[in-house]
């Protein structure tokens, strides 16, 4: 068990009631709201079973500040996003620890522009976190309003992007498995407007997974042959606060949440003019599927908050993350699990042809992910190894870094909470992406040995 929570630019995370407890939070919440301008805050939550005493510290922390807040109880990431937005907010905090199992919970950042508060700021408000309290006479205390039809914009501004009228025609046989996180608050309504059948699994946000938290291929097994039993056009897997989205095809086969991404931008940018950013650990097919298309392609670190400042200084029309995150500018500059919904849908409808034939037409690769266990003193020496080791390649250090060959590439970053490297290699062959991270892992034991 951690002693202490997790802190990035974009949020402190940890477990309730050992490294996060309701001091820290107090104490990151004043950090926070020292950094914005005048104004109310949005504070939202997912659906976790821990998270309304944390959701009561967020609130009357600001109160006392003298801050408003705009309380939106449950509500996926992305739909706090819209909210800070519609509500003209100085900021919003949501609650939630994203992926991570039961027992954790956090608080992410959103800017008065309703995205993840860049690294600048973020760094800012960790700073004035580690220097201790903010002190400050408000001399009144805030108010706390709730806010009513909560996803109401959000859905109108994803339908806004989508011929909503061809989706309706096709009534697709849709599965939405939310995990008891946020996603169904929004999924339920989304799917309804667009004529779906939908099948819901863990619609209850209440924070009881029935699966690990993270939609992968190995936490979905068990539910995967009933998908394909069913025979649904579609089946889409969230993660507890909506942000990334995995899918399934026709046949029961997970696609994952690489493609999520190739898929949307596949069917958006025929029709949509400007440039395509993903971060520098997301899959080629996207930088192909840009090529095809016409699109300038720009990479960024790894991160939401670096993928959204790139997308505004190439004014981008499109990004996102491999992770499952799309990030549709036309909606909000959020990762959003309900934009892919809707995308894929869209496409479904335009093309009239299964979702398995549309995903197999997709450039195709195979990608691979691993972690090796190294003290932090020593990645700069695997880094420097690595890069000798492989003269041919075309080396960047953007994040961590990256070798780019011809037909494959290989990334290797800093975990920044624990003494491991991540590792993640791409080729056209599974065997030798999987050669690629164990010649990372040989190094490694080199450099720590």
């Amino acid at each position: 068990m951690m002693d202490e929570p997790i802190i990035s630019v974009s949020g402190m995370r940890g477990i309730v009631g050992a490294s996060l407890t309701l001091e820290r939070v107090a104490r990151y919440v004043t950090a926070f709201a020292s950094t914005l301008s005048p104004g109310p805050l949005v504070v939202s939550r997912d659906g976790r079973a821990n998270g309304g005493p944390v959701v009561e510290q967020v609130c009357s922390t600001l109160q006392q500040l003298g801050r408003d807040v705009l309380a939106a109880g449950i509500a996926a990431t992305p739909t706090a996003a819209v909210l800070v937005l519609e509500q003209g907010a100085a900021g919003g905090i949501q609650v939630s620890a994203s992926h991570n199992p039961p027992e954790y919970n956090g608080l992410k950042l959103l800017t008065a522009s309703g995205r993840m508060v860049p690294a600048a700021e973020g760094q800012v408000v960790l700073e004035r976190y580690q220097d201790g309290p903010v002190t400050s006479d408000p001399g009144s205390a805030g108010s706390l309003q709730q806010i009513a039809h909560v996803g109401a914009t959000h859905l109108q501004k994803i339908l806004d992007t989508v011929d909503v009228e061809q989706i309706r025609r096709r009534h697709f046989r849709v599965l939405l498995d939310a995990n008891h996180g946020a996603g169904s608050l929004l999924g339920r309504p989304l799917l309804e407007a667009l004529g779906c059948q939908a099948t819901f699994v863990g619609e209850t946000p209440d924070g009881q997974f029935e699966h690990p938290a993270e939609p992968t291929a190995e936490n979905l097994a068990p539910l995967l042959p009933q998908l394909a039993d069913h025979r649904f056009d579609v089946s889409f897997c969230q993660d507890p606060d909506a942000d990334r989205l995995a899918i399934v095809d026709e046949q029961g086969r997970y696609l994952g949440e690489e493609l999520t991404l190739a898929l949307c931008l596949d069917h958006v940018l025929p029709a949509r003019a400007g440039s395509v950013v993903t971060n520098c650990a997301t899959s080629t097919s996207c930088q192909q599927i840009a090529g095809r298309h016409g699109a300038p392609f720009f990479r960024s670190a790894v991160g939401e908050a670096n993928v959204v400042d790139m997308m505004l200084n190439q004014d981008a029309c499109f990004g996102g993350e491999g992770n499952g995150g799309p990030i549709d500018p036309q909606v909000v500059l959020a990762r959003d699990s309900f934009v892919g919904m809707a995308q894929v849908l869209d496409a479904l409808a335009e093309s009239d042809r299964p979702l398995s034939q549309l995903a197999d037409q997709l450039p195709q690769f195979q990608i691979h992910k691993a972690q090796v266990a190294l003290a932090r003193e020593s990645v700069a020496d695997l880094l420097e190894l690595l890069e000798r080791s492989f003269p041919a390649a075309d080396a960047n250090r953007l994040d961590g870094l990256r070798l780019d060959w011809p037909d494959r590439w290989l990334l290797v970053r800093s975990s920044n909470t624990e003494p491991i490297v991540r590792c993640i290699a791409e080729s056209n062959d599974a065997e030798q992406s999987r050669q690629l991270c164990r010649q990372v892992e040989k190094l490694a034991g080199q450099v720590s040995g």
